[in-house]
């Protein structure tokens, strides 16, 4: 069923004005369907803290339609805040102290912005493990992004990831390596996903630690990958949640930097994006940006306004698809105790083998 909107999230609001189906909490009650409780652990910074909790609810709210699903963020120390995040976060959120109390089925840990060369030396490094020690022995499947990935690779397998020549950024085309997996049932064989990242890790390290492959692209490597169990920690290093905006809000900032003088190079178009009109577009603000700045003259606004017509989201329904399978094994074989993550009878070894 929908999500339910347990608590004053403003997310929850904010979706039900975009025609997204919310249910309140009486009118949950009411309905003698069963719950799964899935954390939402938001590593995020501050300036897209609220916009990933909207791209994540929005694939959960979309999803199987015989469960009700209470979503609960939280977040870790380690993470700089300003005052307003973080008047959001003492508002709004839960503590993972709680949630190890109450227990989850599911848990969606999202990606990061990072300071440091080696993933161990970030600050938020040990939070991070501490959770994911605790979720790989109480939660039914973890679902990792991006950066979560990379993180729960290394801590898992050993596999530092590797930095890229350049930021992999666009939106790539892929296709369904193993199409047996529950994952990825009766979705496309080729679909595109955004990618927006510096670092990789390759599907030659993960296939020889066991870990297997279901979705990749020869242009962006691996997108989906699953623990050798088959399900316990799902590994997204794309971006599906993306909104069709998403990487033109980063190109926006990328060219903020440069207006602003914080780099040298005018951003390239992320790859596979923009098409020939937005690029027109985009390439005659870019002269004017460089001769406004050469001649100390006004800068006109970032022209968003004239381009968002031209952008095109072709990942969400396979996105959508992807997280309603991955939510309806979480429903088959979790118990309805949230605080023990198997039904009796469910191999955890073996989550699969029903």
């Amino acid at each position: 069923m929908p999500l339910v909107a347990h608590t004053q999230l403003p997310t929850f609001q904010r979706l039900q004005e975009e025609g997204e189906d919310i249910l309140n909490p009486d009118r949950a009650t009411h309905q003698h369907i069963r719950e799964l409780h899935i954390g939402f652990l938001n590593i995020m910074p501050d300036a897209a803290l609220e916009a990933t909790e909207r791209q994540f609810f929005r694939l959960i709210g979309a999803c199987n339609q015989i469960a009700q699903f209470h979503v609960h963020p939280f977040t870790i120390k380690g993470l700089p805040r300003d005052a307003a995040a973080q008047a959001h976060i003492d508002q709004y959120y839960e503590t993972f102290e709680q949630l190890k109390l109450d227990g989850l089925d599911a848990l969606i840990i999202s990606g990061a912005n990072v300071t440091h060369e080696h993933l161990q030396d970030e600050d938020f490094w040990q939070p991070l493990t501490e959770v994911f020690e605790w979720a790989k022995h109480n939660v039914t499947s973890i679902l990792c992004s991006c950066l979560a990935t990379h993180a729960l690779i290394q801590f898992c397998y050993g596999i530092e990831r590797t930095r890229l020549p350049g930021k992999r950024w666009g939106v790539y085309a892929h296709k369904v390596i193993d199409r047996t997996h529950p994952l990825i049932a009766e979705i496309n064989t080729r679909f595109d996903v955004p990618h927006s990242r510096f670092n990789e890790v390759f599907a030659s390290d993960l296939q020889q630690r066991g870990v297997k492959i279901l979705v990749a692209s020869p242009e962006a490597g691996v997108h989906l990958a699953v623990s050798p169990d088959g399900f316990r920690i799902v590994y997204f290093q794309g971006h599906p949640e993306y909104d069709a905006i998403s990487l033109m809000k980063e190109y926006k900032r990328e060219v903020m930097r440069f207006i602003n003088q914080e780099t040298n190079l005018y951003p390239p178009f992320p790859e596979h994006y923009f098409n020939t009109e937005v690029q027109a577009i985009f390439n005659t603000y870019a002269r004017h940006v460089k001769n406004a700045l050469k001649n100390k003259h006004a800068i006109l606004p970032f022209p968003e306004q004239e381009i968002e017509e031209f952008l095109d989201n072709t990942w969400r329904d396979t996105a959508k698809a992807v997280f309603n399978n991955w939510l309806g094994k979480v429903y088959q074989i979790t118990n309805q105790d949230r605080r023990l993550p198997f039904m009796p009878g469910v191999n955890p070894d073996n989550p699969l083998d029903l």
